[in-house]
Formats: structure tokens, sequence, C-alpha cells
């Protein structure tokens, strides 16, 4: 997956200027991006503010580590069980 030159905050601090009243065209031109990229950003991070991200961004990595977490066990329950059924 690419990495964006903007960080989740800065996103959303571009959209706070365009919620304070500055047309898209013109913040498009000012930060380097394309008017479907604002309105990709807003869709995702429309009415958020940096404390809301940071509590996104805590549990979506919180969401990973425990999909790992459940993937590692399930495989070593699969072992488990296929150890077992041999044995018998």
């Amino acid at each position: 997956m690419k990495k964006s030159r903007f960080t989740e905050a800065r996103i959303v601090s571009i959209l706070k200027e365009y919620e304070a009243g500055k047309d898209v065209k013109s913040i498009s031109r000012e930060h380097g991006i394309t008017p479907a990229t604002f309105y990709n950003w807003k869709k995702k991070y429309g009415g958020m503010d940096a404390e809301q991200l940071k509590e996104l961004k805590a549990l979506r990595e919180e969401n990973s580590r425990l999909k790992r977490m459940y993937a590692d066990l399930s495989l070593d329950n699969v072992m488990l069980k296929d150890i077992l059924t041999k044995k018998f």
C-alpha cells in the first residue's frame, strides 16, 4: 500500500479549512492534491477531530494485533487436533 505524503492529522486540518469556508479548488491547489482526493478524505475523515483520529488509529492497531493473535491460536488449535487424530 502506498504511503501518503500527508499524515492523518494534516488531512484533518485540511478538512477543517474547508469547514471554515474555503473552496475545494483553492485548497486543492494550495496543498497539491486533486479535488477527488479531497472528497475521498472528506468521506473517510469527515467530522473527526485530532482526538478521535488518535483513538481510531489506536483501535485499528489493537484490532490488527488481535487478528494476528487469533490466527496464531487458530493455527495452534488445528495442529493440536491433527496430532490428536493421528495418535488414535
